[in-house]
């Protein structure tokens, strides 16, 4: 696939199935995510896999943080979060190394880790994968954070889902870039 064509084409896609992307597939996904912008050479990012049976334990992970921010949650909550690792057969959670005191602010190694993330979207879609960024209350909350063993100084940036696109595969929409650019001075 041409870089222009995932560029402008690239879509979220929620509806995944099986198979995962295989070992090839995944070699591609991480060394795009490594071409991300990275003032300072910083590399402030890490990835956690999960799939097969861990899915159903980051399930629980998050119904273990829904329940100690909620301890009367509803069923249909808890229900929901045991569940939402399932919607695809791999997920990748994107993972923020932040180095305090730096010269690259933090936030701007946020945003490295961001564009890392970015990088697998594309790379997923030019391999006719589907994927989807997700983040939430999950991806901010403490006893996940634990339970992924984050340090300190780790943030999750989002959770990726990845898989085969199932049923049709959606077009991006046309956006006019005249209503997002206007000039200075």
């Amino acid at each position: 696939m041409e870089a222009l064509d995932a560029l402008l084409n690239r879509v979220s896609l929620a509806r995944l199935r099986e198979p995962a992307p295989d070992a090839a597939q995944r070699e591609v996904l991480f060394r795009a995510a490594l071409r991300a912008p990275d003032h300072g050479y910083l590399r402030p990012w890490r990835f956690l896999t999960v799939e097969g049976d861990a899915r159903q334990k980051l399930g629980e992970l998050f119904v273990s943080a829904l329940l100690a921010k909620n301890p009367d949650a509803p069923e249909a909550a808890v229900t929901k979060a045991r569940a939402m690792p399932l919607r695809a057969p791999l997920l990748v959670v994107v993972i923020a190394r932040l180095q305090a005191g730096h010269k690259v602010p933090e936030w701007e190694q946020m945003m490295s880790a961001g564009c890392a993330a970015h990088g697998v979207l594309l790379a997923a879609h030019a391999q006719g994968l589907g994927a989807i960024w997700r983040t939430g209350d999950m991806a901010t909350d403490p006893t996940v954070a634990a339970g992924l063993g984050l340090a300190e100084n780790e943030r999750v940036v989002g959770f990726l889902y990845l898989g085969s696109v199932e049923g049709e595969r959606r077009a991006a929409p046309d956006l006019a870039p005249a209503d997002f650019v206007s000039a200075w001075g």
